[in-house]
């Protein structure tokens, strides 16, 4: 199997990759290595988003429980018994541009001292006519253990979620069926786009919007339920 490796300490993994049927290559490969955190498998989705990846966590960075080790992982990656995750992308398609998200698009304000103010459609009919807020997200259910759960405080497993962070009206948050094709309409801008933790970024002005539906392709992930163990997690955040 040829395999790319990606993460700052992604060396650190290469002996226990060449114990394996792996051969590290630069170019053509069957699988990505997400050796790191979430930002390092977005940003390996983003690079490769037709090639499988594996998402390990980096012990530099992250301890693992008891019951996971590098080791073990890499031997059930390789004999074939590692989870494989189809996870959603978002698309978002604006002024002749497209975008992809594994976690969410969102849309801020661009003057940090002004709200934006925009209007909603879902399926073409209006659901919210006017709001102002800081800022609007639309999560996968991955994506909503991240900035999503930080507006919300919740998570979702199926759908597409909707957070208005700071927002003048009263409006919650709200989960839809993952079909639903979402429009945002920008009333006074400028605002910003921008797609999980990409540091690209687009302006939206006053009267032009950016539409989003579930992507057609999904990204193929192993390991994630190993990436995202709750145990693993309590180590990482708990205070020494």
């Amino acid at each position: 199997m040829k395999v790319i490796l990606r993460g700052p300490y992604r060396d650190d993994i290469v002996p226990l990759l060449l114990k394996h049927d792996a051969t590290i290559v630069n170019r053509n490969p069957d699988l990505i290595v997400a050796y790191g955190g979430d930002g390092t498998l977005l940003g390996a989705d983003r690079e490769f988003p037709t090639i499988p990846k594996l998402a390990i966590r980096d012990t530099r960075a992250a301890k693992l429980c008891e019951i996971h080790s590098h080791g073990k992982i890499m031997k059930d990656m390789f004999s074939g018994k590692l989870e494989k995750s189809e996870i959603i992308r978002l698309l978002g398609k604006f002024q002749k541009k497209e975008i992809l998200a594994v976690n969410d698009i969102f849309i801020h304000n661009f003057h940090r001292v002004s709200a934006i103010r925009y209007r909603v459609f879902i399926n073409g009919k209006v659901y919210l006519n006017e709001v102002a807020s800081d800022a609007f997200g639309i999560a996968t259910p991955h994506g909503s253990t991240a900035y999503y759960k930080s507006i919300t405080n919740c998570i979702f497993t199926a759908g597409i979620g909707l957070a208005f962070s700071n927002s003048r009206e009263n409006v919650n948050h709200i989960v839809l069926p993952d079909d639903v094709a979402i429009k945002v309409e920008i009333l006074r801008g400028p605002a910003l786009i921008m797609a999980d933790n990409s540091l690209d970024y687009f302006i939206l002005n006053t009267g032009e919007s950016i539409e989003i539906n579930k992507f057609s392709q999904t990204a193929t992930v192993y390991g994630l339920e190993t990436f995202m163990c709750p145990a693993c997690r309590k180590l990482r955040h708990m205070k020494l």
